[in-house]
């Protein structure tokens, strides 16, 4: 359940990221926005792994 979630995040995110590119913002904000994407979908992927 939680993976879709961070996953929908992820997203937003990256929609985030795209409309700060349109509107000229700083890079470092699309930067931010990309690495949390990043950090979003490597917490859903760890949250489907098995906990041996």
């Amino acid at each position: 359940m939680w993976s879709i979630v961070l996953m929908g995040l992820a997203g937003l995110l990256v929609g985030g990221a795209l409309s700060f590119r349109q509107q000229h913002k700083p890079l470092w904000t699309q930067v931010v926005f990309y690495v949390l994407a990043g950090m979003s979908l490597l917490a859903a992927y760890l949250l489907t792994l098995p906990a041996n």
